[in-house]
């Protein structure tokens, strides 16, 4: 038997694949500690009063400044983050409760209800709308979906105010958090149907075939079958989808109403979120000479990458423990048996 050949190269191939996984892990902790540090000095001067109050406020910044907990700081500058926040999770919410199932639906029918050129057709639109701009789906929402609200959608859920408190409210402008709302709903969609669509093309058609030799219907099968055996990668989408909804910026800027004192209280009640303040008062915090300000902004995008990555370490953690626990409760006569075999016998 000859003895292998030694392939230096392997090892230094692996090498630098290893360094090329961890790069981006690296890069997140290199980001998350730059806007820690920068934050530091907001904190100082706000404590929690940053997360849970209502007022934010730059301040005179061409004016004489004072000293908070001996930090330098704008006359008149207060810095309540709570109405951002409260914005960005209903808004990003509400959007994955109108884009998850309008998803889940999309990526069944183009992976198994088309086939053909049909199929082709729909996944190349689908991914043509997941990479459009944000800033052309925000003027299109200002154009058309604004107006709509306005003049039509709103006169007609007003009327069920009486029953749901969260449709009785003025109507302004048509911008605020039902705008917001369907924008990201309408630029999540598809991305988690697009990520959806490829996982659902993988499953294994025998295994499919399984469930229809079993009696099952068409739905059973994708319900029963295809869609638990993607159970990680619907979480994954669902997580992607969710990242894109609270960090997007122009889209809701453009169509949100730009609320940055006022918690919203119905579905037509402008709000800001996070992301969408940052960017509108970056120019602003510039001219601060005392550059908290600046400081005030990074607390502020520090609190949406936790919740981002918090959320995200949040759904990794149900799926791993929702399938040790499908492993526990399987017992070895369980695995010897097939489940279409069980099922068919019933």
């Amino acid at each position: 038997m000859k003895p292998v050949p030694k392939r230096p190269w392997v090892g230094a191939a692996s090498l630098l694949l290893g360094g090329a996984a961890t790069l981006p892990v690296l890069l997140s902790l290199l980001l998350l500690g730059v806007l820690a540090v920068d934050a530091v000095p907001a904190v100082r001067v706000m404590g929690w009063h940053l997360v849970t109050d209502s007022t934010w406020d730059l301040g005179n910044l061409y004016g004489a400044t004072t000293h908070v907990r001996g930090v330098p700081v704008p006359t008149g500058a207060h810095y309540g983050a709570l109405p951002f926040l409260v914005g960005t999770l209903w808004s990003s919410a509400l959007a994955m409760l109108v884009a998850v199932p309008v998803a889940t639906r999309a990526a069944i029918l183009t992976a198994y209800g088309l086939r053909g050129r049909w199929q082709r057709m729909a996944a190349v639109l689908i991914d043509l709308i997941a990479g459009l701009p944000s800033v052309v789906i925000g003027l299109w929402g200002l154009l058309v979906l604004v107006p709509f609200i306005q003049n039509t959608a709103a006169p007609v859920l007003t009327r069920l105010g009486r029953w749901i408190p969260w449709l009785d409210g003025p109507v302004t402008s048509g911008m605020g958090l039902l705008a917001a709302t369907l924008v990201l709903a309408l630029m999540v969609t598809p991305v988690i149907t697009s990520t959806l669509r490829e996982l659902l093309a993988q499953v294994p058609a025998e295994i499919r075939e399984a469930g229809f030799a079993a009696g099952l219907t068409s739905w059973e099968v994708v319900r029963l079958v295809c869609l638990p055996a993607v159970r990680s990668g619907r979480v994954g989408a669902v997580a992607l989808g969710w990242g894109r909804a609270i960090g997007e910026t122009m889209a809701v800027l453009m169509v949100g109403g730009n609320a940055a004192n006022v918690l919203p209280t119905t579905l037509f009640s402008p709000i800001s979120t996070v992301a969408a303040s940052v960017a509108e008062q970056l120019d602003a915090a510039l001219t601060d000479p005392t550059g908290m300000a600046l400081h005030a902004l990074s607390a502020l995008a520090l609190v949406l990458m936790v919740i981002s990555v918090g959320t995200s370490t949040l759904s990794r953690l149900l799926v791993r423990r929702s399938a040790q626990f499908r492993h526990a409760a399987q017992s070895p006569e369980d695995e010897e048996v097939s489940p279409w075999t069980s099922r068919a016998s019933a």
